[in-house]
This record gives C-alpha cells, sequence and structure tokens, in this order.
C-alpha cells in the first residue's frame, strides 16, 4: 500500500526515531524563546518561514531538476508566486 501523500512530513531524530516536523518547529521555536531569556523577539514570524520555506524550495526544485511548472503544482502555488519565493531567497529559477 502506497504511503498518502498528504501524510505529516517525518524526520529523523537524533536518536533514531522518527517525529512530525511539527513537533521539531515546536521544539525549536520553543527554544528559540528560552534563549532569549526575557528579551522581546522580532520578526518571529518571518524568522520562522524563511527557515523552513528556503530548504522547502530547493528540495522541492531539486525533485522536479529544477522544473518551475512542476514544482509550483507540488506546492501548490502558482508560477508567478513560486518565481516569486526563489528571487527572495536568491535560488535560481
Amino acid at each position: 500500500m502506497n504511503a498518502s501523500p498528504r501524510k505529516a512530513i517525518e524526520t529523523t531524530r537524533s536518536d533514531g526515531e522518527s517525529a512530525p516536523l511539527c513537533a521539531l518547529v515546536e521544539r525549536s521555536v520553543e527554544g528559540y524563546f528560552n534563549r532569549l531569556n526575557g528579551e522581546k523577539p522580532s520578526e518571529l514570524y518571518e524568522l520562522v518561514l524563511s527557515q523552513v520555506e528556503r530548504p522547502l524550495l530547493e528540495v522541492t526544485l531539486r525533485a522536479t531538476r529544477g522544473n518551475i511548472s512542476r514544482a509550483a503544482d507540488y506546492l501548490g502555488l502558482n508560477r508567478a508566486t513560486l518565481r516569486k519565493k526563489l528571487q527572495k531567497y536568491g535560488l535560481a529559477g
């Protein structure tokens, strides 16, 4: 039986166990707040989004061998939006 394409993205933790991406993001953001030690964060949404979005775009482009139309389809974006995002991160497109 094939895995559903909508299944949660999982990654391997340092202990060899798998964990959903959302759990790793949650742990990372909690750690970020702990390291702030009471300081006010700045532009947190953009910081987190860029940390996830750039590698998502890079890996998707590799998976589609640079095919922008296919990458946009995989991501559920239109090509113009994808091109803007690629430009934002200085990625070839």
